[in-house]
């Protein structure tokens, strides 16, 4: 019955990284030194590992329990009487997600000082209606070892297949759940030899801001606000957790004498973020530093107290609703109770109420709705940060980032992607901010401009232009950097722009190339960090001339990269801009080191050491093709788990020997039929049978379920055709290079990397 109870996978282990981040917590907060660290190991299932050997294991380096302590932690009516500063707070918690998971489980546990682990072993398929577990202890090879094991097996098919093939996904949600205490606490938590890494949100700083009014009105609105907010204290029932105003001798709820005063403090902060996201934004809630509500846009909602029939009103996001919101948060409340599985608070609670009620106010956060409804301006945290930041313009005005005429929201959510992968250049807000100046000096630029030629005496600047036979304002407006002469070399007739102000038009109008942004060097000549940016309007280098690149020095040994990807040298005379950065790379280096070395032999040995995956290398380009068909593999068996059989029945006999041998090389049992029924026989069937299910099963695989190509929707059978010809062209040339053990040609190889790549821009996101 435990085992039926509703807890995802990722809860399941969340309990058990529960119970052990409770132990830590006693440690820390007691301050004695704990020289071994606080660290968390969870152990999946291996993909290649049968059910039979599948087991999850949870191992801390806590202080480990006495015997008479585990016997209370996994009993499953026990609860600890702490139940208001652990993580741990339910006593089912452990038996329900050990329960969800499998059907036996151990748990080991010792003290620093014990001379043998101790254990019980809980399973499910021997137990008796007596409920007794059977003792089990371990030999312990050092005295000094500490710490809990938990290990569950005999896994539940669909939670091990699960584990299996998320083990990413499981790393990022413990990630975010636990972010506060991982990056506030010296905790480790490690899922599959990999450390999880606290999602930290990417906001704006502490000291950036925006005004909003003007004169003695005006009114500076921080990007940033903290909250620290103490409530009245309140008894708290030790028993049944029921919280009640001081004073009384019994709880309200249960009616037990066990209470205890204890404070209400709301605390945390609201904030902006740097970019917008559809999904991606609104307020995490927080219970003893474990995330309870992620993303919660409930405070962005309105309902009239006064009109039991009014319907719920989204104040925010209101404008540019599809490209979603940016007003985020981190709120503890430690003393709200919260729903079984942490997932939920209470919502009933008055101590829920009140944190409402302090964070975003009674009356609507919209002013002119508010004066509407009778209530006074709403001057509570959210709507300060609402008047602020409710709209989404390019500019220091609204702390939005653009190019001068729009917003870069597409470009800042791929800059979030790098400061959550880590880029350095990323980790501070500065990219963002400069880009904000960047837009309001570019429109600056313009309103002068405009207002230079206002004038009622200016002469007619294209009859001018005319008379001198230049070419018309047509030809010449699309580019910025162009200055039109007279015949026999007649004066300008505008004043030619600057360099500086030619480089911030190139950066300003360009964006950044992720894969040629990096690094450049070899041991003998330096190295130069290159930030490579592309646009598509005529490039001028320094001199004036026409040009596909331009490599501009910047401080110490970084430089930028602009591409013109326009140019003919890319679109007629097919060069990969990689050559032309390296070329151009090559000859700074060259010059700095004063090497006697060629061009051919720096370039040669630059794209070895720097560009390896652009290489024309058998084993390169294999070991790309292998990786992309592995996600395939796994994308279409997920998508035919309507009917695997209908894939099983392609596999024709020769295939069948090579999915089975496959399968016993990776531990498994080798028989083809037992995996139909869940399409697991994709992840072992040759490269080309892949090829073979997509032709003969399209409408499975297209309209955005492994691929986006459309198919289905497409009116004429030409078109469905010709849709997935493409996808299929691509993923034969990858399948017939991982069938086939031949070294290809150069020029087969390089079909095959284009595929790949191809191939990699039609999987769904």
């Amino acid at each position: 019955m435990l085992g039926e109870i509703e807890f995802d996978e990722w809860q399941c282990i969340a309990e058990l990284v529960d119970n052990a981040f409770d132990d830590f917590t006693e440690v820390f907060r007691s301050g004695a030194s704990w020289p071994g660290g606080f660290k968390v190991t969870v152990s999946l299932p291996g993909v290649a590992t049968s059910l039979e050997h599948a087991e999850v294991v949870v191992s801390d380096n806590g202080r480990g329990m006495s015997k008479e302590t585990l016997e209370q932690a996994v009993r499953a009516g026990w609860s600890s009487n702490d139940r208001f500063d652990k993580l741990g707070l339910f006593g089912m918690g452990f038996n329900v997600s050990t329960a969800r998971l499998g059907r036996r489980t151990r748990v080991l546990t010792t003290r620093a000082g014990d001379l043998e682990w101790i254990g019980v072993e809980i399973d499910l398929d021997t137990l008796k209606a007596n409920f007794d577990a059977q003792d089990i202890t371990e030999p312990k090879d050092d005295p000094s070892e500490h710490g809990t094991r938990v290990e569950i097996s005999h896994l539940v098919q669909d939670r091990a297949d699960w584990l299996k093939r998320n083990t990413d996904a499981l790393r990022t949600m413990l990630g975010r759940v636990y972010s506060w205490l991982l990056d506030n606490r010296p905790y480790e938590l490690w899922v599959q030899g990999a450390k999880v890494a606290p999602r930290r949100p990417c906001r704006w700083g502490n000291d950036r801001f925006v005004v909003r009014g003007a004169g003695s009105a005006a009114e500076v609105i921080p990007a940033y606000i903290e909250i620290d907010e103490q409530f009245e204290p309140a008894d708290a029932c030790d028993t049944c957790g029921n919280w009640q105003t001081l004073g009384k001798a019994r709880c309200d709820q249960c009616g037990s004498a066990s209470l205890s005063k204890r404070e209400r403090r709301l605390h945390g902060w609201l904030g902006v973020q740097r970019h917008l996201d559809r999904q991606d934004f609104g307020i995490d809630f927080l219970r003893n530093g474990r995330k309870i509500l992620q993303h919660d846009k409930r405070l962005f909602n309105w309902t009239n107290p006064n009109d039991p029939t009014s319907s719920v009103e989204v104040e925010y996001p209101i404008e540019l609703v599809n490209q979603g919101g940016r007003l985020i948060g981190e709120i503890h409340l430690d003393y709200v109770p919260v729903h079984y599985d942490k997932t939920a608070f209470e919502y009933s609670d008055r101590g829920w109420k009140a944190a409402v009620d302090y964070l975003r106010g009674e009356a609507p956060l919209q002013p002119q709705k508010a004066k509407n409804a009778g209530y006074a301006e709403n001057t509570s945290p959210l709507a300060r940060l609402y008047k602020g930041f409710r709209r989404n313009d390019a500019g220091e005005k609204c702390l939005i980032p653009g190019d001068g005429s729009r917003p870069l929201h597409e470009e800042t959510r791929l800059w979030a992607r790098k400061y959550w992968d880590g880029d350095p250049d990323y980790e501070t807000d500065q990219k963002w901010w400069e880009q904000v100046l960047a837009h309001d000096k570019r429109v600056e630029e313009v309103k002068l401009k405009k207002a230079a030629g206002d004038g009622e005496d200016d002469p007619d600047e294209a009859a001018v232009l005319a008379a001198l036979g230049a070419p018309s304002s047509a030809t010449t407006a699309s580019d910025p950097s162009t200055v039109a002469f007279g015949e026999r070399g007649a004066a300008p007739t505008q004043k030619p722009k600057t360099l500086q102000e030619r480089l911030d038009t190139y950066r300003a109008e360009s964006v950044e190339v992720p894969a040629l942004t990096r690094e450049y060097g070899l041991p003998s000549l330096g190295s130069i960090r290159v930030e490579t940016r592309a646009l598509k309007t005529r490039l001028l280098d320094a001199e004036g001339q026409v040009t596909p690149i331009w490599l501009v020095q910047g401080p110490g040994t970084t430089a930028t990269a602009f591409l013109d990807l326009s140019h003919e040298a890319f679109t007629r005379m097919g060069f990969d801009p990689s050559e032309l950065v390296l070329i151009e790379v090559c000859a700074s280096l060259k010059v700095k080191a004063e090497s006697t070395r060629t061009h051919a032999q720096i370039v040669s040995d630059l794209r070895a050491a720097c560009l390896p995956d652009t290489a024309i290398d058998h084993g390169v380009i294999r070991a790309q093709a292998t990786e992309l068909v592995a996600d395939i593999r796994q994308r279409m068996a997920d998508n035919v788990t309507e009917d695997p059989q209908r894939a099983l029945s392609y596999l024709d006999p020769d295939e069948q020997t090579y999915t089975e041998s496959a399968l016993i090389a990776d531990g498994g049992e080798g028989a083809t039929v037992g995996l139909g029924g869940s399409g697991r026989f994709l992840l072992y069937a040759p490269p080309l049978f892949l090829v073979k299910v997509l032709e003969n099963w399209p409408e499975a695989f297209m309209e955005g379920r492994v691929f986006v190509g459309p198919y289905s929707t497409l009116g004429s059978k030409a078109s469905r055709r010709l849709s997935l010809a493409r996808i299929v062209g691509y993923l034969n040339d990858i399948a017939t290079l991982l069938t086939f053990q031949s070294v290809p040609s150069v020029d087969q190889l390089r079909r095959t990397r284009l595929s790949v790549e191809l191939l990699q821009q039609e999987l769904t996101n």
